[in-house]
């Protein structure tokens, strides 16, 4: 009897009822809803790139790699914007992820009960925040009153390319330091306190969902708190780091009104992050787009559209990196 039973294989639990109304109307919802997600992206798109097409297709590939940006006359592409928007992006992530990554370990481990809710509440006000207010922020105080930090990145870090400034001597007394504002630096860095709330709380989520089972084997274990957070939580929480991190490159991609406000726009390639003159694609349709022409909004739009892409391309390739590296397959607990 228990060698027939040993053999039999298990076999899958059957459902006896057929799923009621309220189960029946709830799938529906949730179909209509994700259907509705894809209708409206597909829309967007298709209707980018109808308005964009004249533009598209009088510019054709040069469209990518051309850098000024004067659609009447017929010389216009989004090299220069492209490239800054992932250098005002970048800049971002490299101030957000630290600030938010020490935030939500110190919120999910750290922190007593009391000072915690109030933490969370801090941040996700910081969350709603309009952006013409960090921008406000940024311009009028914080561009002016931290010159001495790219300055002294630039003197210290000056032989790393990025951080060369042109047209700047730190050996006379009479340069101007001007020539560190309305900069990549600036912009980044106020997109970066932008987007490390919504990364924040991302990872905070993560981190505090970890099997408390496995918390507790590693102390047994005898490791320290932090050998614990090392652990257990660090690689248990690693697909919401990387979620919240590309959630946080999306919003930093497409900020409009506070790079808006910051920067000095220009239309080559500027490496140069710590140098005054910058651009992105969601500000030049700010900029451009009140006394554009007809053929420039057509061009308008085709910059958004390439946005658009740039954003798509991103968001896929977080899904499909969280996708390998599930929360919890780390784990060495």
């Amino acid at each position: 009897m228990t060698a027939v039973l040993a053999d039999a294989e298990p076999q899958a639990r059957r459902r006896t009822g057929r799923p009621g109304g309220a189960d029946r109307f709830f799938r529906l919802a949730l179909l209509g809803a994700g259907l509705l997600v894809l209708t409206i992206m597909v829309v967007v798109g298709g209707f980018l790139l109808k308005n964009g097409s004249q533009a598209l297709g009088h510019a054709g590939l040069s469209f990518l790699t051309t850098q000024a940006w004067q659609p009447d006359s017929g010389n216009f592409g989004i090299a220069a914007v492209l490239v800054g928007t992932l250098l005002i992006a970048g800049t971002a992530l490299c101030v957000a992820f630290p600030l938010a990554l020490g935030v939500a370990l110190y919120i999910s481990e750290y922190a007593p009960p009391r000072p915690k809710r109030v933490l969370i509440s801090l941040v996700d006000l910081m969350a709603a925040v309009p952006s013409v207010v960090y921008g406000l922020f940024g311009a009028v105080f914080l561009q002016w009153n931290l010159l001495d930090v790219p300055r002294w990145l630039s003197v210290h870090l000056g032989w790393f390319p990025l951080f060369t400034v042109d047209g700047y001597d730190a050996n006379d007394p009479l340069s101007s330091q001007t020539v560190f504002a309305s900069s990549t630096f600036f912009a980044g860095l106020v997109v970066g306190m932008m987007v490390m709330p919504i990364t924040c709380s991302v990872m905070r989520e993560s981190f505090s969902q970890a099997p408390p089972g496995e918390r507790e084997g590693a102390y047994a274990l005898g490791a320290t708190r932090w050998g614990m957070i090392r652990s257990v939580v660090l690689p248990y929480g690693r697909g919401g780091m990387i979620g919240g991190t590309m959630l946080g490159l999306g919003r930093a991609l497409g900020e409009t009104i506070a790079v808006y406000m910051i920067i000095a726009p220009v239309f080559t390639i500027q490496p140069h992050v710590l140098q005054s003159g910058a651009n992105s694609v969601s500000a030049l349709i700010a900029q451009q787009w009140g006394a554009a022409s007809p053929f420039g909004l057509s061009a308008l739009m085709a910059a958004g559209l390439a946005l658009f892409a740039l954003t798509l391309v991103v968001n896929f390739g977080a899904s499909a990196i969280i996708a390998r590296s599930r929360s919890g397959q780390g784990s060495e607990a």
